[in-house]
């Protein structure tokens, strides 16, 4: 009897696979993508409808070989790669090489979770590769082609080589250097507030604040303005005139969407995008569980969904009533609000088995697999549990015509607490709420003395810099990118230097802040945010097969093109700019003027090539843009206890103390690349300088791990053999992409081309 054929994606999936079926099937693994477009030509026929010339990945020549062979003695073949848009381009364009295997013989299935009833499940039904799905993803492939192809070549001609533009990654780009202009647009106002200490009872005082003035909130602009209220409160008669107690309800988070799951990996692990979608991806492929063997522990990563099946529904009740005890039990199954266009087919992202506990599996996991695992599997119990229940106090304070007000919260019943809360979006807390952690108790009518009235100056505070998970919660909020792209766009933009990370922070670059300021000038529609988001809509719509991809992509070339032409023309050469200074060489005499380079501006002299001296470029010069002045930073001096800030020096950047030149210490800037690749590390690679001033790159738990590399290590995996990371190589024309250890190597647009990576090595400018 012939065998049955099951083609996946990765080794490590088709080995879990493969423990769930008996002899009657074989489980291949195409290793990613196995067809693209070409790496050094565009492939795309825009005169032709814009017809794509898919060509075979390097290195994937003896893979197709396999699966032809192998389908050639197979009944049938079940196609299954991932459940995506990419997944079913991939199963498209393996269908497409199985030459000599009937069509009719070629099934698609979804595996949402690696399980043996999910295997079964799947097996039992299967079905035809979806040609809308095929459609959108083919759709955005070209786009991302077309922008990359495009564009890149001009930021070459214009900027510096090796620069790119992505569709997606610019806006994204622009969302980040948008708030930056805004911090150093903004101007702090002044305001105050009065905090009170009050007592009915002298065992027992509590806390304040001035609500309200003569019945209106309460505004108090300067230091004078609050000195004289404090100065009319000053023996005034305070008497309760409202005290109101509620009981209110906390509801639980829902399960885990793609975006929802790194944004909490970034603020409660502490994770990169990237390296929670790495991790995710382990879990959902399988891993050894003592005797069990390889067992998919979590569903798909990469969804917008929040329903969970029924049967996962009904485990996790009665997982919550054995352990917790009934009251904990939702009244009746949670069905959360589903967003805008959210992919109904898909679950959200949850335990294969809630039954599989943290604990249980702890000896079984690396600590970050259990750190990631621990947090999916709490917010689904969390997600069927009842609602917290807080009994809330407010109490309003009148000393005629100046109101207070205190509030007090105790937990009456903690609900789904016990086991998980959300944490809060990265928000400035409010200082003077006049929160209590109880109140005593207190009657309308009754008198209070105050025991202190502090006056505290206070500032508005300009809008914060996005961290990973606010700019994963924003491009998702404005419909940018899809879930599956984040980890990749906020990798992309780090990895050409277009943004970096201050203090978990994003901080564009001045190479990032130029870059998009070129695009908006000559590419409005393309870094306009509604443009992108209706685009993006477009995409669902093919998918959904309400909408032509050929008439989808005609419809952004036509003013692309028009956008392209003029920018050939009209785009600003700065890298041939020259700024004069008054500055003079201190080596020869001549003067000093501000050039454009890799890193930014700097100071050369001017009779070059004469004379090489260059030099940091100040603060301010003669009126030049002060791009290179950077904010302080939380890091303190350890000399004279001043903030440090960045500053920019012929070797790249570096800290230094404000106080200089009374100050003059100095410290490396330790900027993250990627999350250290060695399993169970939990640590970071950082740029590092050696003894003779060489860059390196290493882990920052050195010397407990020893991870160190002269070249540039890349968060992307090998399409070979599924390394972790690649090691990138810089020329003046390109970047190139080399596995550590199988010596794979290839341009880097091919690694990044399903990612709406933009692709500047194809061309030469």
């Amino acid at each position: 009897m012939a065998k049955s054929l099951i083609i996946v994606e990765s080794p490590a999936k088709a080995r879990t696979i493969k423990k769930y079926l008996g002899p009657d099937y074989t489980v291949k693994a195409s290793v990613g993508h196995v067809k693209d477009l070409p790496k050094r030509r565009l492939g795309i026929d825009t005169a032709h409808d814009f017809t794509p010339e898919y060509v075979t990945i390097q290195g994937k020549k003896k893979v197709l070989q396999e699966l032809r062979s192998e389908a050639k003695k197979a009944a049938q073949v079940f196609l299954a790669p991932d459940p995506d848009r990419e997944g079913e381009a991939i199963a498209w364009h393996i269908a497409g090489e199985l030459n000599q295997t009937p069509p009719d013989q070629v099934y698609r299935v979804l595996l949402n979770e690696i399980t043996r009833k999910g295997v079964s499940e799947a097996l039992q039904n299967p079905g035809r590769i979806d040609e809308h799905k095929v459609s959108a993803q083919q759709a955005r492939r070209l786009l991302d082609r077309l922008v990359g192809y495009k564009i890149s070549p001009l930021l070459w001609q214009n900027v510096q080589g090796g620069l790119s533009a992505g569709r997606v990654q610019s806006v994204a780009l622009r969302i980040i250097c948008d708030r930056e202009q805004a911090i150093k647009a903004f101007v702090p106002r002044e305001y105050w507030s009065i905090n009170a200490t009050m007592a009915a009872d002298p065992e027992k005082p509590f806390k304040a604040y001035l609500h309200a003035i003569e019945g209106k909130k309460a505004k108090i602009a300067t230091g004078d303005e609050a000195e004289r209220i404090v100065a009319d409160l000053r023996g005034a008669k305070y008497v309760v005139t409202r005290v109101r107690k509620t009981a209110r309800q906390r509801q639980p988070a829902p399960p885990f969407t793609t975006s929802t799951l790194q944004q909490e990996a970034v603020r409660k692990l502490r994770f990169t995008a990237q390296r929670a979608m790495r991790v995710a991806q382990r879990l959902y492929e399988g891993l050894p569980i003592g005797d069990a063997g390889e067992t998919g522990l979590i569903t798909y990563m990469r969804t917008d969904s929040t329903r969970l099946a029924d049967d996962a529904v009904q485990e996790t009740q009665a997982y919550i009533a054995e352990h917790y005890g009934k009251d904990y039990v939702a009244a009746k199954p949670r069905k959360h609000r589903q967003q805008r266009g959210a992919q109904e087919a898909h679950e959200a992202i949850r335990p294969t088995s809630v039954l599989r506990s943290p604990d249980s599996l702890k000896p079984h996991l690396s600590p970050e697999q259990f750190a990631l695992y621990r947090l999916i599997w709490n917010r689904l119990v969390a997600s069927q549990m009842s609602a917290a229940v807080i009994d809330q106090t407010r109490v309003d304070v009148e000393a005629a015509p100046y109101a207070f007000r205190a509030t007090g919260a105790v937990m009456r019943f903690a609900g789904f607490t016990v086991v998980y809360e959300e944490s809060q979006p990265d928000n400035p807390a409010n200082e003077d709420d006049g929160q209590n952690p109880t109140l005593p108790p207190l009657q309308e009518g009754q008198q209070v003395e105050v025991r202190e009235l502090v006056p505290n100056q206070h500032f508005t505070q300009p809008p914060p810099r996005y961290t990973e998970a606010s700019l994963v919660s924003e491009l998702e909020k404005l419909g940018i990118g899809r879930p599956s792209t984040y980890a990749s766009i906020l990798s992309t933009l780090r990895d050409r230097q277009y943004v970096e990370d201050q203090e978990r922070k994003l901080l564009p670059t001045e190479l990032g802040i130029t870059i998009t300021g070129l695009l908006v000038e000559n590419f409005p529609d393309l870094l306009n945010v509604q443009f992108t988001a209706q685009l993006e809509d477009k995409l669902d719509q093919i998918e959904a097969g309400r909408h032509d991809w050929v008439d989808t992509l005609h419809d952004f070339y036509e003013s692309f093109e028009v956008d392209l032409q003029r920018a050939t023309q009209k785009m600003r050469g700065i890298k041939k700019e020259v700024e004069e200074t008054d500055e003079v060489c201190d080596k020869c005499g001549s003067s000093m003027v501000i050039r454009w380079g890799r890193f930014g501006r700097f100071m050369a002299c001017s009779a070059y090539p004469k004379c090489k001296n260059t030099a940091e470029l100040p603060s301010s010069t003669n009126g030049a843009e002060q791009t290179t002045q950077q904010p302080q930073t939380e890091t303190l001096c350890d000399k004279c206890g001043k903030p440090m800030a960045v500053r920019r020096g012929r070797f790249g950047e570096f800290l230094a103390c404000t106080g200089y030149p009374e100050c003059k210490t100095t410290r490396p800037l330790a900027g993250v690349v990627m999350d250290c690749p060695e399993d169970g590390c939990g640590g970071v690679i950082v740029q590092r300088r050696s003894r003779r001033g060489r860059i390196f790159y290493g882990c920052n738990n050195y010397p407990t791990c020893t991870f160190t590399t002269w070249q540039r290590p890349v968060p992307q995996s090998c399409a070979q053999c599924a390394a972790p990371y690649l090691l990138e190589k810089r020329t003046k024309k390109a970047v190139t992409l080399r596995c550590s250890k199988c010596g794979t190597e290839t341009a880097a647009e091919e690694i990044t081309a399903s990612q709406d990576a933009a692709e500047p090595q194809a061309v030469s400018p």
